[in-house]
């Protein structure tokens, strides 16, 4: 077209453009059922009750020997869990869409905000090791020979959890790395498009560490708010050391953060044994209550009895 003997491009919409654009769109909110799945069906999931108690206690099958049939079990319910969705699950479903599909669009301008400096990229480069499948395998097989050693049933516990979400997560992650076919920041001028040869999506330091904090949160954090933050705020450091180092998109890290994170709530929920919450009548002694006594105040306006109650364990 001429504009006052000037050639002027056509505003003509790109079909190539929208097919792209279509195909990215149609991959995120398919891929959306079965990130989001595992945290889903983990909530719709309870921990599998304790045997009643026998005067003569039957044999179980204990999670070694269990472990490899349920890595397969767990695996069927991953892939299947978005035939049992429900309608609330949209709460937390729709918001991760929508991040991810955010973060998606914004992906390539984001990533391309940093640049190569040697410093931060060693420093991330350091940090992100924590979320290796080394360092997190070895992390459980510290837990299980430390727990064995020790006679420690919830130590050993967790390293088997911790290895059995490993391995949950390290399927899916790669099998949505092969199908997705994304390339990294770096290489193929950082545009970030799907179907054109890598493997950036997800991230699977992100989903490793994170299935990780998942399952030890389960076991310690309850009690110990101080292991939850550690675990989880090591969990977002290696998260976003991914992004500093220029390894991944955010949607990558976003995307592997919930698949771990939902796995490793799912193998806790599903294989954890109820019996090591369960009291056992004893407790240990304090440092205060060994050098100070425990002064409790008593009434009893119908007896007429106003005192106190004094409790020194030494």
């Amino acid at each position: 077209m001429k504009l006052n003997g000037e050639k002027v491009k056509s505003s003509r919409i790109n079909p190539v453009v929208i097919r792209e654009n279509f195909r990215q769109i149609f991959l995120l909110f398919t891929l959306m059922f079965f990130i989001a799945a595992p945290e889903f069906f983990a909530q719709n999931v309870s921990p599998s009750p304790s045997p009643p108690p026998t005067p003569i206690a039957s044999p179980t099958p204990s999670l070694e020997r269990r472990f490899l049939k349920n890595v397969l079990k767990d695996q069927y319910a991953i892939w299947t869990s978005p035939l049992h969705l429900r309608s609330k699950d949209a709460r937390l479903l729709v918001p991760l869409g929508a991040a991810s599909a955010a973060l998606i669009a914004t992906d390539k301008r984001i990533a391309g905000a940093l640049d190569n400096n040697e410093t931060r990229l060693r420093l991330s480069r350091d940090i992100s090791r924590f979320g290796s499948g080394y360092a997190v395998g070895g992390t459980a097989a510290a837990f299980y020979l430390i727990g064995k050693t020790t006679k420690n049933k919830r130590a050993a516990e967790t390293g088997i959890l911790v290895a059995e979400a490993l391995i949950d997560t390290t399927i899916v992650t790669q099998t949505l790395k092969f199908a997705t076919q994304r390339p990294r920041p770096l290489s193929k001028d950082g545009n970030g498009r799907f179907f054109t040869g890598g493997n950036s999506f997800p991230s699977g330091h992100s989903s490793s560490i994170w299935s990780l904090a998942a399952v030890i949160d389960g076991e310690y954090g309850k009690k110990r708010l101080l292991i939850r933050f550690g675990v989880y705020g090591l969990a977002t450091a290696v998260s976003v050391s991914r992004y500093t180092g220029r390894n991944h998109f955010l949607s990558d890290i976003l995307v592997g953060g919930a698949i771990g994170w939902g796995i490793g709530h799912f193998v806790y929920l599903k294989h954890h044994d109820t019996s090591l919450d369960a009291p056992d009548g004893t407790r240990k002694t304090t440092k205060l209550e060994k050098y100070f006594p425990l002064i409790a105040p008593r009434y009893d306006a119908r007896n007429g009895i106003y005192g106190a109650n004094l409790t020194w364990n030494f």
